[in-house]
């Protein structure tokens, strides 16, 4: 992905608990996980300077393809955040995209938001 030109942080508000996540994610089945990734959308996209992440579009294409579609945008996400990550000095995996990626085919895609929020809160 290209190199971002961003290095302002990330506001609180995008700080999120990663366990009260997880729990909210299990005792919602799931349904708080919407919730958690719209955030994370928002995140992204303050980041990015860009509406590039839209979570109703995210949202039906996913329906529609089964959650095809959500896998590709895990992969996506893990990739736009890597050159964020290291643009502001933080340490993280070259593989952070590719984790993502397979944390979603194996259906675990409340921990592959739960890697990605942990990067987040570095960033707030």
């Amino acid at each position: 992905m290209e190199e971002q030109r961003t290095s302002r942080p990330l506001p609180a508000e995008y700080r999120h608990d990663i366990a009260l996540g997880i729990i909210l994610c299990l005792v919602t089945c799931g349904l708080y996980n919407l919730y958690w990734n719209y955030r994370q959308f928002q995140a992204m996209n303050h980041l990015l300077e860009r509406e590039e992440f839209v979570f109703w579009k995210w949202l039906v294409l996913s329906i529609i393809t089964c959650g095809i579609y959500h896998i590709y945008y895990e992969y996506k996400m893990g990739a736009e955040l890597l050159p964020i990550l290291r643009n502001h000095g933080i340490e993280v995996s070259p593989n952070l995209a590719t984790i993502g990626l397979a944390l979603s085919i194996f259906g675990l895609t409340i921990v592959a938001d739960a890697v990605y929020q942990h990067e987040f809160n570095k960033l707030c």
